[in-house]
């Protein structure tokens, strides 16, 4: 176990000589490990493996001030800057809901912690990263150059586990539950109870009721409620929604963790032909566009009325991204998002 440990920091430092620039999720995935275990290479020099209580380390996290956090999944990454405020926990559920972070909690799926030293052009780079049982990185908190590192360093030795092993046991990723045919589907008492939802909430517990996948829910959806949009649509959105000074919401998940930015977006950006950003001061976007195998619009009832969103999918019909106009529990939605959505250019032949 040493030696193949041994030789997979080899192999990476041999990645990195030829791609220096090569993130560590791009290197475990061309070295056909996770990333976690790429990580776990590390201990002992600038790698600290941590353990305990997720969430009671979490509640620490106002201690370090000002900070960067990144969720991401394969196809977007959702960075943002600000301080941990407003921390609960419940039910294996936790929340942060601090006016700069906003955070929905899944802990359940948080395995593995390490506190990482980077060495970067720009200097060392402290951050606490977080891992499900596959390997797949959950969350990040990236410290900036104003945050508290003393209290970075009390934290890492409070939580720091006594196993400091190079290796890092890692489960293998479970396949995917087979989606039902849309012909064992009740579809009529499916859109039924769609249009008598009440609150966004409660969709998830109405695709469990009817076994419904995500994606396969978006077309079996009552008429009028969701319909397809060009692959272009997401860049006009953003473009449009920064054009007219409108929030928006942005959510982006991981197999943990959902991050969301509330709040007008403003310098958007296309890197060649595969990638999307969002490029602001507090908030960043980097949405893979060829993972993007369709884009919807998709109505919800509420009591407040109808609830917009714009949702990306890839090729299996997992979800990429979120997008809301921007609006609280007991608010209609904006007028001006609806409208926007409207003038989204629609998938032809849809």
């Amino acid at each position: 176990m040493k030696t193949e440990t041994v030789e997979l920091k080899d192999q990476w430092r041999g990645l990195l000589e030829k791609e220096p620039k090569l993130r560590i999720r791009d290197a475990a995935t061309k070295l056909g490990v996770s990333e976690a275990e790429l990580l776990a290479t590390r201990c002992g020099d600038d790698v600290t493996r941590l353990e305990g209580d997720w969430a009671a380390l979490i509640k620490e996290f106002p201690r370090l001030g000002r900070i960067m956090c990144l969720t991401r999944n394969e196809a977007a990454v959702h960075e943002r800057y600000g301080e941990f405020r407003q921390i609960d926990f419940f039910h294996g559920m936790g929340q942060v809901v601090g006016h700069d972070i906003d955070l929905r909690l899944f802990m359940h799926a948080w395995k593995y912690g390490y506190a990482v030293t980077d060495r970067t052009p720009e200097g060392e780079r402290q951050s606490f990263q977080f891992f499900d049982k596959n390997g797949t990185a959950i969350h990040k908190v990236f410290l900036q150059k104003e945050s508290n590192y003393g209290g970075y360093g009390e934290l890492m030795n409070r939580f720091r586990a006594v196993d400091q092993s190079t290796t890092q046991p890692v489960e293998s990723v479970s396949a995917p539950r087979p989606v039902l045919p849309d012909a064992e589907i009740d579809v009529a008492g499916f859109q039924k109870a769609w249009l008598e939802l009440k609150d966004t909430h409660a969709f998830y517990m109405l695709l469990q009721q009817f076994r419904v996948a995500r994606e396969q829910s978006l077309r079996l959806a009552p008429e009028g409620m969701t319909w397809r949009l060009s692959l272009d649509a997401t860049r006009v959105m953003l473009e449009q929604a920064a054009s007219r000074q409108l929030p928006i919401m942005v959510f982006i998940g991981s197999p943990g963790c959902i991050q969301i930015h509330t709040g007008e977006v403003t310098n958007i950006k296309m890197f060649g032909a595969d990638w999307l950003n969002v490029l602001d001061d507090e908030f960043n976007m980097h949405l893979h566009l060829p993972h993007v195998a369709s884009a919807w619009v998709v109505r919800k009832p509420t009591t407040d009325g109808i609830v917009t969103s714009v949702e990306l999918y890839d090729a299996a019909g997992e979800n990429i991204a979120l997008f809301f106009g921007k609006r609280k529990p007991g608010e209609v939605e904006d007028a001006r998002w609806q409208a926007l959505v409207s003038e989204l250019p629609v998938k032809e032949n849809a």
